[in-house]
């Protein structure tokens, strides 16, 4: 290949693709990044200000799909086991947005460390019968470096101070911001029955950093972008590696094909289709070629990329392993308002469940287990008032139930990020009839968690509803995303058949043994010379933390690699 259009091309600009486009500018490379989606946040001609399609307006992003997918027009299918047959739903699984900067635009922004014993699941707990849990072929040490440059990179506000956390070279950039009300009260509970709760590390502005101003605590976090720019999502390294004028971005551009030399495994590029031309056969096809190409579009698109085009596959592992987490929702109502609807929606995390002690391995024991293990518990609000509408009772009593807001002024919760361990047969693959509007296969669930994650959150449940009602509320109860037992398939079930959580990982890990993995210790594909993964695909096992930060730091490490390739 002698002539390209850049060094390096991107698919997918979320925190992967932003993270390696940021470290690649800066290395003097020309980046193309093709997204999917539509650009509403970000202009691309300088000064690559704010485009101002954004607001705190629930219909618009939660129900509308501004920043996309529509699941009518990109579904996916869902089904716990074949037992299911071909599929038990189709529409919104779980979703994140498909817009320039991706999937961490939408998210609250909690973005802690992994453990060290995270990267050596197997050697710390050992094996699991009927799970495939391996150590990862790199340690934290190895990759701390790379997390502090993440952290400046994104901006993270945080503090030491949780006997939990592993050591750090460098200090938060920020001092956490200020704390909410509900998390004052849970904090507290939690702490007189021995645990260690500790303000949770963020991505979001506590003071000015980066050009971008503090939160103003508006609390439309979760699920959705910032009016004001105060997150530290994708947008700030896009814009960043844009200023460098070595960044292309490429909206609407649907990536069908990695392309490939006649030796079968150095890839030239990248073929898309141009979606803002048209659906189905009308999509003007296009191509862009290069000298490395990096995939970064997630750990769901990713491997449905692959495996549509039966890529990168010698080992039969690409879209197996797929790990959640296993959430353990207690939900507790409070005799006095929380205001739990503002604020950054976590400003409390408590991390003592994803350490072992001697009441766990008796829980474990009971049940035939080695071991089990919980994940971080984030102290969060309530709903937002159209959320809240849609599930108080219709008719007479509507305005009553919305004035007396149990589920949104009142309402506390407690939400763990269970651990889940990999199993081969939940995966993602192509669902063999269901395809999108431009007639491509569309990317199929089939999961269960493992009885260790029903064994761990049975375990804690009861810990986390009796430190509501220590906190003060009137009653509390638990909840499980996927439901547990016989479910409704009731498609308005608030939290849904299949896993509410947007943290999608492992499917297409990282190992040293190319028949057992997809990706080397480095990110880049065991089949291809010139290929690269930096997105959560990559992951090992899904530790009981949220993914993001470790997926931007080896996103900031793979990149650099990359970048000397």
């Amino acid at each position: 290949m002698t002539e390209v259009d850049a060094d390096v091309v991107i698919v997918g600009s979320g925190p992967g693709g932003a993270t390696a486009a940021d470290v690649l500018t800066s290395a003097g490379k020309t980046v193309i990044i093709l997204e999917k989606g539509r650009n509403h946040l970000l202009s691309l001609e300088p000064p690559f200000g704010p485009l101002g399609h954004l607001s705190a307006d629930e219909l618009k992003l939660m129900h509308r799909h501004l920043l996309g997918p529509d699941p009518l027009a990109e579904p996916r299918t869902y089904r716990r086991s074949h037992d299911d047959g071909e599929r038990l739903l189709t529409g919104d699984v779980n979703n994140l947005p498909s817009t320039v900067g991706g999937g961490g635009f939408h998210a609250d922004a909690k973005l802690p460390r992994f453990l060290e014993s995270d990267f050596a699941l197997r050697s710390t707990h050992g094996p699991v019968e009927g799970a495939i849990v391996e150590d990862w072929p790199i340690s934290y040490d190895e990759l701390e470096p790379h997390y502090g440059a993440a952290e400046q990179a994104v901006g993270v506000a945080g503090e030491e101070g949780n006997p939990f956390h592993p050591w750090r070279s460098t200090p938060f950039p920020m001092p956490p911001g200020p704390d909410m009300f509900g998390a004052t009260l849970s904090a507290a509970a939690a702490e007189a029955l021995g645990l260690h709760p500790y303000r949770a590390p963020t991505g979001i502005n506590s003071v000015p950093f980066d050009g971008r101003p503090a939160c103003v605590n508006c609390g439309f976090c979760g699920h959705y972008g910032c009016p004001i720019e105060a997150k530290g999502d994708p947008l700030s390294q896009l814009r960043r590696a844009l200023r460098t004028g070595r960044l292309e971005v490429r909206p609407e551009a649907y990536a069908t094909e990695v392309t490939l030399a006649a030796d079968g495994r150095t890839a030239t590029g990248v073929r898309y289709l141009d979606v803002s031309t048209g659906v189905g056969d009308a999509a003007v096809v296009r191509e862009v070629r290069a000298h490395q190409v990096v995939l970064a579009a997630g750990a769901f698109e990713t491997p449905r990329l692959l495996l549509t085009q039966g890529l990168g596959n010698s080992s039969g592992m690409v879209g197996r392993c797929l790990t959640y987490h296993f959430q353990t929702f207690a939900v507790g109502s409070f005799p006095f308002s929380l205001h739990a609807h503002r604020g950054r929606d976590v400003t409390h995390h408590h991390d003592d469940f994803l350490v072992p002690g001697d009441a766990e391995r008796r829980a474990a024991n009971r049940a035939g287990l080695p071991w089990i293990k919980g994940g971080t518990v984030e102290h969060g609000g309530g709903n937002q008032p159209v959320q809240e509408a849609l599930t108080a009772p219709f008719g007479p009593f509507h305005h009553t139930a919305m004035r007396a807001s149990a589920l949104r002024d009142r309402l506390w919760v407690l939400t763990m990020q269970g651990e889940d361990l990999p199993q081969a047969s939940n995966r993602i693959d192509l669902d063999p009839t269901v395809t999108d509007v431009w007639g491509r296969p569309a990317g199929r669930v089939t999961y269960s968690p493992h009885q260790d994650e029903l064994v761990a959150s049975a375990h804690f449940a009861p810990t986390l509803e009796r430190i509501l009602i220590d906190a003060g509320a009137e009653w509390a109860f638990t909840h499980t995303s996927p439901p547990t037992g016989e479910v409704d398939l009731d498609p308005r079930n608030p939290l849904g058949v299949a896993p509410a959580s947007k943290h999608v990982m492992g499917t297409c890990r990282m190992g040293d043994d190319p028949s057992t993995s997809v990706v080397d210790r480095h990110g880049r594909f065991h089949d291809l010379d010139n290929v690269w993964c930096a997105d959560s695909s990559v992951f090992t096992t899904s530790s009981g933390y949220n993914p993001t930060l470790t997926l931007c730091a080896l996103a900031h490490r793979t990149a650099g690699l990359v970048a000397s390739a």
